[in-house]
């Protein structure tokens, strides 16, 4: 448990709990997010996890916003539903600035009636709730939404890269792109280039935004899952590939669109 975010949490007003099974006690919806698998196993299986309460109310939504495996979700699903509970998995998109604008992007998988219910929690979150069909759909629409991000920022860094060596201005070649057919959120709104954006991890080290380990960590996600169903991912692939060499390279920590640092030769 990390104290310093109860601590906030306790100077917001909010009342801090010392597991996941007090903190979803006599609950009606529970909201979890979390890095990975396991830790989204333990958070609801695991000793002191939010299904082992007492107290763990029947009908409780569990509403999982993590990116994680498909089939996990599913399993997490059959451990709440066989407690009473319902569960939806809902993943995120639009970054740390949607977060903090309330504008963010919920895929929902789960049946109509627990989506519904979801939608009267996600709504103060998001603005666009989707409704991606049954429990696992929503880790799907994310894999595959990360997977083409992580494939469009190193085109553009490459680009952008390519661009000022041969003596383009960055801010003159991003317009063009991005009132070209080479437009795509990664230039347009988060262009990995210094000076081009202000407000984007690029204009401030790279720090504060989405971590190149944790778009490592999708991709594994996605080529996982690729290889389950024979789906050939050759992009993808070279992606995660990159990002693996970028996270050995000391670049984890640092927002995913620093590949444009990356391919400059800096770190």
């Amino acid at each position: 448990v990390n104290t310093q975010v109860l601590d906030k949490i306790s100077q917001q007003g909010g009342k801090p709990a010392s597991s996941p099974a007090e903190a979803a006690e006599d609950a009606s919806y529970v909201i979890t997010m979390l890095p990975s698998n396991d830790h989204v196993r333990q958070a609801y299986g695991g000793e002191n996890g939010i299904i082992s309460s007492s107290k763990f109310k029947d009908g409780c939504l569990c509403i999982d916003s993590s990116t994680i495996d498909p089939m996990v979700s599913r399993e997490v699903n059959e451990m709440v539903t066989a407690r009473g509970g319902r569960f939806v998995d809902a993943p995120v998109s639009g970054g740390v600035g949607g977060a903090e604008a309330g504008t963010l992007t919920f895929m929902v998988g789960g049946t109509e009636s627990n989506f519904t219910k979801s939608h009267n929690v996600l709504n103060d979150m998001g603005a666009n709730i989707v409704h991606c069909g049954d429990v696992g759909t929503g880790e799907v629409a994310k894999l595959c939404n990360n997977m083409v991000l992580a494939i469009s920022m190193l085109g553009v860094s490459e680009a952008m890269n390519l661009g000022e060596k041969l003596g383009m201005d960055p801010k003159v070649l991003a317009g063009i792109m991005n009132t070209s057919t080479a437009r795509c959120w990664s230039s347009d709104t988060y262009n990995p280039t210094p000076g081009v954006i202000e407000g984007v991890p690029s204009s401030r080290d790279y720090e504060g935004g989405f971590g190149s380990a944790l778009m490592l960590k999708d991709l594994g996600l996605a080529t996982d899952a690729a290889k389950s169903v024979a789906a050939p991912v050759p992009m993808g692939a070279a992606s995660q590939s990159f990002y693996q060499l970028m996270v050995a390279n000391g670049l984890g920590a640092k927002d995913f669109s620093v590949a444009y640092q990356f391919l400059k030769g800096k770190k």
